[in-house]
Order: C-alpha cells, then structure tokens, then sequence
C-alpha cells in the first residue's frame, strides 16, 4: 500500500499509545499515509486504525501490547470470540488500511495463562484475552511481512471484509495454549493469503461466517485464495467452520504444506449456510494422533455435515475437489453426512498417502464434534470445554467407532462422490483395531440402522 505522507516513531520508555493514535488519526484526516515504527520496542495499550494508514513495523521493531484485558476497553469490536470483544490493534469500516514490515508483533500471552492442565495437555487460559488483530467491515485491507508470535487468543480476525491480502506474515504462537487460531476469515469476501507460516495450537487457517449480535448471519464468505502456505495446527491447518451461519463458495486451498497436525483439511458444516465450490490442490500433509479430548487425530481430510440446533438444520456441502494430496496420516479419510442436507458431488484424486499406526490409538475413533451436546460445555474443560464433553459412560460425545475398524477412507451418506487414483499405503499385517478394507461406505437402512460395504 502507497503511503502519501511518511511519520517516524522512535522507540520510547514506557507506554507510548497517546503518541502513535494521534499520529494515525492526523495521517487519516490529512487523506493517509505510513506511520512507520523504527528499531527498539514500542510498548502500547489498543491502536485503532483509520483510512488510508499503514501501520509500518521497520526491521528491529517490537510492538509489544500491555498485556492487560482491561488495556483494550477502548478498541472493542461487534463480534465475540471465546468472550473476547477486544483486539489489541482493530479497525472499523475502514478503506485502504495496512499492517506492513519487518518488525514483529509480541502479543504476550504468557500473562493470559493462568494455570498448566497436565491430564489434557494444554495451559489454562484467562477467562478474556484479546485477539491480536480484528479488522471488521474494511475495504482494501493489506498485512505483509510482519511477524505476530505468542497471540493469547485468535491472532488475525477479518470480519466482513472484502479485498483482502495477508502475504508473507509469520505466525509463532505457543502450541499449548487453546483458542490461538493463526487466521480467520469470517464472512469475507475477495481475499488472497498467500506465502504464510503459521504454528499454532488451534486453527491454521479457517474461513466461517459467524452469527452478528441480531442472531443472524453477519454475511457471506466467498472468491477466497489460500496458496504457498505452511501450517502446524493442533486442531485444522486449513479449514472451513464450524461457524456457517452464512454461505461459503468459491475457495481454493493449493499449494500448501501442513506438518505436526492433528487434522490437515477439514469442512464442517453446522449452522445453516451452504459450503460449496471448494478445491483443495496440491497440499503436502502430515497429520498425527492425539488424545481423545483435541479435535481430530491424525486426519488427512474430515468433512461432514450435522444439525447443531435442531431450529436451524446444517446447510448442504457441495461440489468438492480434493486432489494432488500427499504424506503421511494416523488417521483416515472421512466424509460423513449426518444431516439431512447432506454432502453432494465429491471428487477425491491423485491421492497417495501413508497410513500410519500412531501410539495413542485414537486415530481409531472418527470424530463428529462440536455435537449440540457442546452448546453446555462443562466449565472445568481447560479452555477447550466444548472439545471434551463426555457421556454418562465417559466417553467424549462426538466420537464413534467406525464399523468394522479404521479403514483408509470412511464414507457415509454421500450422494455423488468419485475417487480416481487414491493410494493408501496401509501397513502389514494390519494393526489391531484396523478394518480389512481400505475404504468403507456406509448408508443408512429404512430401520434407521447402518449398512456398510467396501
């Protein structure tokens, strides 16, 4: 983004907010420009950014944000996440706005940690973090370069926003702290995320289109680009939902490489909006086993459909290329209809991917969670509540044992799907626990029963 009038902040003792927005705010009156922020660290309590501004971290820059909930009381934003109304750098109806440079950004969600859950393996967050970035309703909207490490929630949130870019951003977040999803696009549409690196303990990249404050949908999501992008998630590195009140079409995933995940590629549909036109090309995976409480483990690729609230059926999803994927998984492939909307025209091919035996041997199990049973998490579920819902027989709600054990690929209920040119290299012999047939499907009988076949 071309800036028409330059301002230098060197890097002073103690906070140094009242400086930098009032810089922001005169460069946007004045008809825009970069406020550039040279070498040293730039401690700062919420900015929020206006028109026309590029917000421009030079090499050697730290923006270090106080790390104090109550810090940002000022920069609130319409959309709730995970009880976070606050951003630490936000914007709102804003047009030709930028986060650009070499600097980083270091969110400190060491001091939004407030305890070490050993029997799940993650930390405790605070009741309310903030998210790092949350753009809502922007036009023309550009992050480059920038490094954004230890987010104590979401880190990048762009909320009804349309030509979009985020390229070259690096994002190092601890990897046992829940909820610090890389980036999220809710209900955009126009957008480009390219040449990213992204390590995490939640989300990689995940598209929704999330419900507004009147109980409806804030819009829909489409014409989306990921490619070149490198992901390590300990949920979905590339994702659509869970959140679809609105519509998603016209997205494309290529290119990319996903490492040290439980889930590669994932399509959930839950709240009524229609998932369609979505192409995953060209990804190299490598996807692993976890305890049974994380989403997934071990997937290559999950996608499935289910009724969250009865009052508002899941909407279809249809038209899905998944082809050219490669690596390893301890998991399966899985595509489950359990609503009756249904999964449409699927097209997996040119797959080849090792399966792999994992140590846990959860990847025996498939997972259809969030379930309506995670509307009333239980309060002691260690920031992932809704992720560890368990039954009367203590089992978590959610998973279910395939018929006959773990194949490769586990379809059910699919109306349409081709398959030309997937290898599965399974181990042998077979581990217990494994189905003897590399791909189960699986329909539903007149009864209400299952009947499945290879």
């Amino acid at each position: 983004m071309s800036a028409s009038s330059l301002v230098a902040i060197e890097a002073l003792d103690g906070d140094n907010t009242d400086r930098l927005q009032s810089e922001i705010d005169s460069l946007s009156v004045a008809g825009g420009g970069r406020l550039e922020l040279l070498a040293g660290i730039h401690l700062c309590r919420g900015l929020r950014l206006h028109s026309g501004v590029d917000l421009h971290l030079a090499a050697g820059a730290i923006l270090r944000p106080v790390p104090d909930y109550a810090a940002y009381a000022h920069t609130t934003v319409s959309v709730v996440a995970e009880k976070s109304d606050r951003g630490m750098i936000v914007a709102n109806g804003a047009r030709r706005i930028s986060l650009t440079g070499e600097g980083r950004i270091e969110a400190g969600c060491d001091n939004f940690i407030t305890g070490d859950d050993e029997s799940v393996g993650t930390f405790i967050p605070a009741e309310f973090r903030p998210r790092v970035v949350v753009f809502e309703g922007c036009d023309e909207v550009e992050i480059s370069s920038v490094t954004i490490s230890r987010s104590p929630m979401w880190t990048l949130h762009f909320v009804d926003c349309t030509d979009l870019t985020v390229r070259n951003v690096t994002i190092e977040n601890d990897r046992r702290l829940p909820n610090t999803d890389g980036i999220v696009l809710d209900a955009c549409r126009g957008a480009v995320i390219e040449d990213c690196r992204i390590s995490t303990a939640d989300d990689g990249i995940c598209l929704k289109t999330s419900i507004g404050p009147q109980g409806v949908a804030i819009g829909r999501c489409e014409n989306i680009l990921i490619r070149r992008c490198s992901v390590e998630s300990l949920s979905c590195a590339l994702k659509i939902g869970t959140e679809t009140h609105g519509d998603v079409s016209n997205v494309l995933f290529e290119d990319c490489n996903v490492s040290a995940s439980n889930r590669a590629l994932g399509i959930f549909s839950r709240d009524g909006g229609r998932i369609s036109n979505v192409r995953f090309s060209r990804i190299a995976v490598e996807c692993r086993e976890t305890p049974d409480g994380f989403w997934g483990s071990g997937e290559a690729l999950t996608v499935n459909v289910i009724d969250r609230v009865a009052e508002r059926p899941a909407g279809a999803i249809e038209n899905l290329i998944v082809e050219d994927v490669t690596g390893r998984m301890e998991g399966a492939i899985t595509v489950i209809a359990a609503a009756p909307s249904g999964i449409r025209n699927v097209s997996l091919a040119r797959i080849a991917i090792d399966q792999q035996a994992g140590t846990l041997g959860t990847g025996r199990t498939y997972d259809l969670r969030p379930t309506n049973a995670d509307l009333a998490p239980r309060a002691d579920g260690g920031g992932r509540a809704n992720a560890w819902t368990r039954g009367s027989d203590g089992r978590v709600i959610g998973l279910q044992n395939y018929p006959g054990g773990m194949p490769a690929v586990y379809v059910a209920d699919v109306t349409g799907i081709s398959m030309n040119e997937v290898r599965i290299t399974r181990p042998a012999p077979l581990p217990q626990g494994w189905n003897e047939n590399d791909v189960v499907f699986e329909t539903a009988t007149s009864d209400g029963s299952g009947a499945w076949q290879n």
